[in-house]
């Protein structure tokens, strides 16, 4: 039975890749930024609709999220679209991929849902690069019943267990008194002088951070022009340790360093948390061992560990906190495009991320069908391997 509806899912996603296709690339030529994801929602949801999805939209208070739901009985499993796009760089994170997918394997699941005994619940999430759109929808209730959660992310490699490690979002903001730069500079207060001393302390302070600690930072606005001193200047930095309760550590020590510029020129300073704090990412090992099999059958080889010192961050974190969840990467390059880059924005669209969305859809439906068909609890320690194991 399981072999069946394995082999149903990947017919069925095959054939609505084209229409897959078209969403992937609407979806990058959008390039919609976090919480203004109007266009990329709207065609998901309506996507899931025609499929014959039963699609709430918007919901949790968020005009560009929405939940579409399959079945009636059996396990749910929470499928993600993400579709958020970096400002000044477009789809550089591939999350057009990600949308496409998702929406693959859930109009899949939604059509043997029956047959399989189980539930599919397309969750459109926005704002994963840095509003925590996902933190936002388990607080509105979104997960009540879920199961097991995943998505599938584009990537330089391919993983079931990525390093996805806790973060938080600092908008900085360093305020002085504004004067003639050369008739009397002696009545100014140069908040951008206090911001760079921060800087290049906060630079000086990297060395001691906390194992695992991070620190990146850029300067948003330094003054008007060159004759008036700054009276206002402003940062915005992301800090990450590897787990959230080393987060706050961390985060003191580039407060200390930024507090140091600001207190050194005599300018206040003001920080504030932009958007919820983002949790490590605990990846269920009965799901990643699932995804495994299931993306080799399709002739992928996904590596079992990958350096420690690649990581990053998601809101998918905070889900794995409250349900099993999986992040796993499937590669649209092989290191000549990497994330948060022009020429990884480019990957997106290439036929190996078109590649991409048609196995990442298949992968996820079929590891969705393994939740689905298992019983009891899903962690390998007290379940044993997912039945496709072939280990």
């Amino acid at each position: 039975m399981r072999a069946t509806l394995k082999e149903a899912a990947c017919r069925l996603v095959d054939d609505i890749a084209p229409e897959l296709l078209h969403v992937s690339h609407s979806v990058h030529r959008f390039a919609e930024p976090a919480f203004a994801e109007h266009r990329s929602a709207a065609l998901l949801a309506a996507a899931a609709a025609r499929h014959g999805l039963r699609v709430h939209h918007p919901v949790g208070g968020l005009p560009t999220a929405f939940v579409a739901d399959a079945g009636s009985r059996g396990p749910t499993v929470a499928v993600f679209c993400e579709y958020d796009a970096l400002p000044g760089l477009g789809h550089a994170c591939g999350h057009n991929v990600i949308a496409a997918a998702g929406l693959g394997a859930g109009v899949a699941l939604s059509r043997l849902a029956g047959p399989g005994g189980g539930r599919v619940r397309l969750v459109g999430s926005p704002a994963e690069e840095g509003g925590g759109g996902k933190v936002l929808l388990a607080r509105a209730g979104v997960l009540e019943g879920v199961r097991a959660a995943m998505l599938v992310h584009p990537n330089a490699f391919e993983t079931a267990r990525p390093h996805i490690v806790a973060a938080t979002q600092l908008a900085v903001r360093t305020l002085g008194r504004a004067a003639h730069a050369s008739l009397f500079p002696e009545r100014g207060i140069n908040a951008l002088d206090g911001l760079v001393l921060g800087y290049a302390s906060l630079w000086a302070a990297r060395a001691s951070l906390p194992l695992g600690g991070q620190v990146h930072g850029v300067l948003l606005r330094g003054g008007r022009t060159p004759g008036v001193v700054p009276d206002r200047a402003e940062a915005a930095f992301l800090v990450r340790a590897p787990t959230i309760g080393a987060l706050a550590p961390v985060t003191e020590q580039v407060l200390r360093a930024l507090r140091a510029g600001a207190a050194g020129v005599g300018a206040g300073l003001r920080v504030r948390a932009v958007g919820p704090v983002y949790a490590e990412l605990r990846t269920d090992p009965w799901l990643a061992a699932a995804w495994e099999c299931n993306v080799a059958a399709l002739g992928r080889r996904p590596l079992r560990s990958v350096p420690a010192r690649r990581v990053g961050s998601s809101d998918l974190g905070n889900v794995s906190h409250l349900v099993p969840t999986i992040h796993p990467m499937i590669a649209i390059s092989d290191g000549d495009a990497v994330p948060h880059t022009r020429p990884f924005a480019a990957a997106a669209i290439s036929a190996r991320a078109d590649r991409a969305v048609v196995d990442g859809a298949k992968a996820l439906a079929m590891t969705a069908i393994d939740v689905w068909c298992a019983t009891g609890v899903l962690h390998t320690s007290d379940h044993g391997r997912p039945p496709c194991s072939t280990r």
